[in-house]
């Protein structure tokens, strides 16, 4: 499980001396954390341990990459460097998400299923693509492609 790995990185930075990495990793482990509590107050909990794990990572990426276009944007090159190293330790425990080709096929599968054919469907192509491939999908891009399939 992805926790198992975050939390054996974890031990291996400590002990190596890594104080930035194990800075990194504890903070991921506080966000999955504070997932897991909001979750329980939810009503319909999320089940899957590692859709939610990896929901939360992509959070923390996306975050790490505005971070770092701003940094970059107002000339704070030095703190652009410490979001780019979290957001490699970050992407290390994220699956492989899907390509731009490998997007566009599930679009069109999804097209031929629902009879989409007008932007009007964008919202039913968007809800089932995120159901199938959440975890490994790209939403900016899938937003973009979806977009462009049905204009």
């Amino acid at each position: 499980m992805i926790r198992d790995d975050i939390k054996a990185a974890t031990i291996t930075a400590m002990k190596a001396g890594e104080k930035d990495r194990t800075a990194a990793l504890r903070q991921i482990s506080a966000k999955i954390k504070d997932r897991d509590i909001e979750e329980r107050t939810a009503a319909s909990p999320i089940t899957d341990d590692d859709v939610l794990v990896t929901a939360v990572l992509q959070k923390m990426a996306k975050q790490r990459r505005e971070s770092i276009d701003m940094y970059v944007t107002g000339g704070r090159e030095e703190l652009a460097a410490v979001e780019r190293a979290e957001l490699s330790i970050i992407e290390e425990f994220l699956p492989q998400m899907l390509s731009e080709a490998e997007t566009m096929a599930a679009i069109e599968a999804i097209k031929a299923e629902t009879g989409a054919s007008t932007i009007k469907d964008m919202g039913t192509v968007m809800a089932e693509l995120k159901a199938r491939h959440g975890a490994v999908l790209d939403g900016k891009l899938a937003s973009g492609l979806v977009k462009a399939a049905l204009s």
